[in-house]
């Protein structure tokens, strides 16, 4: 079976995660909010790190509950810097808990934060055409990251971003010779 370039076939993570997840369309906030920290912790690091991590990072995040998240205090912080099963920056830290009080809030003015980032493409995939190269951003992320920093979100540039409607399914960049496109 043909699958993107950048899956690693020796590693059955990478492979679950590309054939049962990565571009698969999301509406769940929950997922969503998740895929949104994930990629935020990803920054300078490999996507197969934050893979390896995921369950860790559920645990030690209170399975990305934004609410719980979003009232972390400096004693929970200390703890999930002790944390080693986990990626351990305070930046990334103070960053995915001041980002869960935002989601929350755009929450609250969408009625949802599907109805927010699906909005931006009016709840169409973007389909990567034949011969298209794959970009690390497109003018989508610029708006989108440029939106989501005005209302105070960290770790949420242009190519995290790109990868991050990758992730949710807004884009689908599938290699057209893979099996999921």
């Amino acid at each position: 079976m043909k699958r993107c370039f950048w899956v690693d076939e020796k590693s059955e993570i990478y492979v679950k995660y590309h054939d049962e997840e990565w571009g698969v369309p999301k509406y769940n906030d929950k997922e969503l909010f998740e895929l949104l920290i994930l990629e935020s912790f990803q920054a300078g690091l490999s996507w197969i790190t934050v893979l390896k991590k995921r369950e860790a990072f559920r645990k030690a995040f209170d399975g990305f509950d934004a609410a719980k998240i979003a009232q972390y205090n400096n004693s929970k912080i200390e703890e999930l810097l002790k944390d080693e099963k986990i990626i351990r920056s305070r930046s990334k830290i103070e960053a995915a808990i001041k980002n869960a009080g935002i989601f929350i809030e755009i929450q609250k003015e969408y009625g949802s934060f599907a109805n927010y980032i699906w909005g931006f493409t009016d709840n169409k995939i973007i389909k990567r055409k034949s011969g298209e190269t794959l970009p690390a951003s497109t003018p989508l992320s610029d708006k989108i990251s440029k939106d989501l920093k005005k209302r105070g979100m960290k770790y949420v540039g242009t190519i995290i971003i790109y990868s991050y409607l990758q992730a949710i399914g807004v884009v689908d960049d599938h290699d057209i010779e893979c099996f999921k496109y």
